[in-house]
């Protein structure tokens, strides 16, 4: 059914505008944007491929009377009557190991439109609050412009000292009595306030039991990820660009994608300070700072000079951020420069991966598994296929025939594969090599 969307994206423009000519004004009537083309264009936008959630509505089901439907929801979400439903919890495997698994939340498909309507409506009023450090899951942003930017940040300063942390847990522990007092100072608007609060409180479903977790973000919904922005924006990035910065020695920069992020500074003095307050700054808000994963790294270029303490590096330290490690190189022009490459413990979980999944579908047709690891090699080269990265890339595509080959040969114990057989049955199925997709300069 055609909709009138252009009105959504007029409407989004408006708040947006709204947001960014009054930095302190609190919104107190944003549900009175949310009609029935909002939801349609909430429903366009929602993943329907997906598990169902825990009241078994597939997206076939819901789009037969799909106006009718979205209709009821507007009046309940407006109304107040709307009851969020608990998340349903299943485990998927944990990287490369099949014995450990990490939980994850399937909402149910009416769950997923309403808080993609609410994400919607917060949306164009953070994107003006938010500042250039945060990478995470906004619109035109991505991992990759984190990387680019910490490059180039951490080449302006000469490396310099970096802060490496690691927030335990985050999207378990997260305050709701704090996140609550932080959306406020933006979002005053009672609808919105009771559906964020029922989200926070719905509930975990897992063996037909019901449990009520304290602290935490939605388990699997869309909103999660503003939410936790909207966390951390005040928690750490207004803080350290208001608070912190200017109480510094020398110059510094904060690289944030969600919960991952590095701190950069040009004088250890400065590096020292800021693991010291760190911990305490996180934990009035109930966050805790792994203390064995959180470490200060020297990483100066090895061309400049002793600093001020005389300490000098000829092999400055190394760090890890967003899947890759961080060193120090020689250009082709002889110059040193910050290059990447994949971090160790990434490469071994994706070869496990490949290992993991040619072992148990070795008895499929060789067609069929060609098909399933030229998909895999596609997605490892997405994201990792970044300039000066390629040496990594053709070591994993190295591995992924070594893998395949050992299973291939385990297939059939009366006949070996021979090397040979497997290069030629490698010509007739090419596995994709390495490319660069991605020129971070």
């Amino acid at each position: 059914m055609h909709r009138n969307l252009k009105t959504v994206s007029t409407k989004q423009r408006r708040i947006a505008e709204l947001a960014r000519q009054s930095p302190e004004m609190d919104f107190t009537s944003l549900a009175y944007f949310m009609d029935i083309d909002w939801l349609f264009e909430a429903y366009r936008k929602t993943r329907k491929s997906g598990a169902v959630g825990v009241d078994g509505v597939t997206a076939a089901e819901y789009e037969q009377d799909l106006e009718g439907n979205l209709r009821r929801l507007l009046d309940r979400a407006k109304s107040g009557s709307y009851r969020a439903p608990p998340v349903r919890r299943v485990y998927i495997p944990k990287g490369s190991s099949s014995t450990e698994v990490r939980p994850i939340g399937i909402p149910t498909l009416e769950d997923k439109i309403l808080q993609r309507a609410v994400v919607m409506l917060l949306e164009p009023i953070y994107e003006q609050d938010f500042l250039d450090c945060s990478y995470g899951f906004r619109p035109g942003r991505s991992a990759h412009m984190a990387l680019g930017m910490l490059r180039k940040q951490a080449m302006t300063a000469g490396g310099g000292w970096i802060v490496e942390v690691d927030i335990r847990k985050f999207f378990d522990h997260l305050s709701h009595k704090h996140l609550r007092e932080f959306l406020q100072r933006r979002v005053r608007d009672g609808v919105l306030q009771k559906l964020i609060h029922k989200w926070l409180k719905a509930g975990v479903m897992e063996d037909g039991n019901v449990s009520y977790p304290d602290a935490g973000s939605p388990q699997g919904g869309v909103i999660s990820p503003i939410l936790s922005n909207v966390f951390l924006h005040y928690v750490l990035d207004a803080w350290f660009e208001e608070e912190v910065k200017p109480r510094l020695a020398g110059p510094a920069f904060l690289i944030r994608f969600a919960d991952d992020f590095a701190i950069g500074v040009r004088t250890e003095r400065d590096a020292h300070r800021i693991m010291e307050v760190l911990p305490k700054r996180f934990a009035k808000f109930g966050l805790t700072v792994h203390p064995d994963k959180t470490r200060l790294v020297c990483f100066r270029s090895p061309s400049l000079p002793s600093d001020e303490a005389g300490n000098s590096r000829e092999r400055p330290e190394t760090f890890d951020l967003l899947g890759f490690t961080h060193y120090w190189g020689k250009t082709r022009k002889g110059n040193w420069a910050v290059k990447r490459k994949t971090a160790s413990s990434r490469f071994g979980r994706a070869v496990q991966s490949i290992a993991q999944w040619c072992r148990l579908n070795r008895h499929r047709p060789v067609s069929e598994q060609h098909f399933k690891l030229r998909q895999k090699l596609h997605g490892h080269y997405a994201y990792y296929g970044i300039n000066g990265n390629h040496a990594a890339l053709q070591r994993f595509y190295h591995e992924v025939h070594r893998r395949w080959f050992k299973w291939l040969n385990r297939r059939n114990r009366q006949r070996e594969l021979s090397w040979d057989l497997f290069n030629a049955l490698v010509k007739r199925y090419p596995l994709p090599v390495p490319r660069i997709v991605h020129r971070l300069t």
